[in-house]
């Protein structure tokens, strides 16, 4: 590690080691005075100079009056971060390209409130956030998610410039912040069995030879499965019935990374498999993944789609 880096390691407290929840001490956190600060002292040095030149009594007061009330809202804008407990919540995951929003749970233990907080990572945009006294509230901060993997956000900048903006103080935590990034997803249809899909045709429940009954309509099932002749006999507002069959083959299709072997570059390829995981998901296909280092067995259903995801999104 560069001596730099260690330098702004030790200094704002960043880095893996950092302990649960983070709290703010005296040492993590900085101030310095705003542009309107800045003026304001300026203004107050020029109304001494004026004081001072007539010998005006009142000027001093004037200045000097002013000039507490600056210390005194320096003083109140450090105290509102001191002793401020974060913890991370966690985080779901998105596509890349998308925003990730990470929750924070910010804690406060002492008997004033703490007003006008301002949560934000790297570049985006800041959060506002108000903690009442003794109470705890939790924030979403958002963060560009470019790329996919594994997203560590870094450190959070949290500011104040409470009660009167004449003075910014602000702290770098570093809690442990982690979110899955998925494959932008290309939108393309499901290649044909031609192309590379395979299919078997092993016995299951899915199949459509013998009639076993029907079930409420469910929003993914398909209009060809209608009982129209039960809808028709039925009360006018009652739910559609689907038919159901048992008997029939149950397709299993595989997505294997071979099949994209005339795309350009390995983002593009992954790109596409993500397009087609979410696509055979949608039409309730039971399917498989094949990379290069992995094999995910067919299935359907949220969990195996998060497994699929997850291995495109940290394919090496």
């Amino acid at each position: 590690m560069a001596p730099r880096q260690r330098f702004a390691r030790w200094l704002f407290r960043l880095g893996p080691d950092e302990r649960l929840p983070v709290v703010l001490t005296q040492r993590r956190i900085f101030i310095l005075p705003t542009g309107a600060g800045l003026l304001y002292g300026v203004v107050l040095c020029t109304m001494l100079v004026g004081a001072i030149n007539y010998s005006l009594s009142l000027g001093h007061a004037l200045v000097f009056l002013l000039a507490g009330l600056g210390l005194v809202a320096m003083v109140h804008t450090f105290r509102n971060l001191l002793g401020l407990s974060i913890t991370p919540g966690r985080a779901e995951p998105v596509f890349a390209g998308e925003t990730a929003h990470f929750t924070l749970h910010v804690e406060n233990s002492w008997k004033h409130a703490r007003r006008a907080l301002e949560l934000a990572i790297g570049e985006n945009p800041p959060v506002a956030l108000d903690v009442p006294a003794g109470e705890r509230a939790s924030v979403v901060v958002p963060c560009a998610a470019a790329r996919r993997g594994r997203l560590d956000p870094g450190r959070v900048t949290l500011a104040s410039r409470y009660p009167l903006g004449l003075f910014r103080a602000w702290s770098y935590p570093h809690p442990p912040l982690s979110c899955l990034v998925y494959p932008k997803p290309l939108a393309a249809p499901l290649p044909p069995a031609s192309s590379g899909m395979e299919a078997s045709g092993r016995r299951g429940h899915s199949g459509q030879e013998d009639f076993s009954g029907l079930r409420e309509r469910q929003p993914n099932d398909s209009p060809r499965h209608i009982a129209w002749k039960a809808a028709a006999r039925g009360i006018e507002h009652a739910p559609l019935l689907v038919k159901q069959f048992d008997g029939g083959a149950a397709e299993e299709l595989w997505l294997d990374w071979r099949m994209t072997a005339r795309l350009p570059d390995v983002e593009t390829r992954l790109s596409l498999l993500t397009g087609w995981v979410l696509a055979a998901e949608r039409e309730r296909i039971r399917y498989g993944l094949r990379l290069p280092n992995r094999a995910i067995a067919p299935d359907c259903g949220p969990p195996h789609r998060d497994a699929c995801l997850e291995a495109l999104a940290l394919h090496a």
